[in-house]
């Protein structure tokens, strides 16, 4: 009889605590902030994101880098063919893997905070990069994880620096930073 009642109960659970959970592209973002001329701040995006979030833990997170947006085409132009040389290397790829018991154990509605020890992989360089994250259980089929504080990234760290250091050059510009701070609010959607 135990039996019976805990398999109705487990029946009863929903099913998308224990589902795998897909990016929704239109209602995410990850951006970041380019600085030039020692005191000019801009903010740009990439347009196409695609990941996801498997029952073991294992999130993936790909940004198509052929999607940069500045608000301004050329300068899209060029980022994609000197900076990024997106040709080549046309995706960067951000990969953790989180405790499962995170999503299980959160109630529609809580909140929790926690350090994801990723790798990321741009331009062909791998490299370990930490990130301090909040990550919303807005319902049973919908998960939010956005950074509680930027990740500074330095292009020098993935073979970037020489990219950079041509834009500066092709713009007539005293300075571009080769750091770059990075913000993401990322929405996944129960399969």
């Amino acid at each position: 009889m135990k039996a019976k009642w805990l398999l109705a109960g487990l029946c009863c659970i929903s099913s998308s605590v224990f589902a795998n959970w897909q990016l929704n592209n239109e209602e995410s973002k990850l951006s970041f902030i380019s600085i030039k001329a020692t005191d000019v701040a801009e903010v740009h995006h990439f347009g196409q994101l695609s990941g996801s979030i498997n029952d073991a833990g294992e999130a993936i997170l790909e940004i198509d880098l052929n999607s940069v947006a500045t608000n301004i085409d050329i300068r899209n132009e060029r980022m994609k063919k000197e900076l990024f040389q997106t040709g080549q290397f046309p995706k960067a790829t951000y990969s953790v893997k989180l405790d499962p018991e995170l999503l299980k154990k959160a109630a529609p509605g809580a909140s929790i905070v926690t350090s994801l020890d990723g790798s990321l992989e741009l331009h062909d360089v791998k490299k370990e990069v930490k990130a301090e994250v909040v990550i919303n259980r807005v319902s049973d089929k919908q998960v939010v994880v956005s950074t509680l504080q930027p990740l500074v990234i330095n292009a020098a760290d993935f073979a970037l620096k020489d990219g950079v250091m041509k834009l500066k050059d092709i713009a007539k510009l005293p300075s571009i930073s080769i750091s770059v701070p990075v913000t993401f609010n990322l929405t996944f959607d129960a399969k």
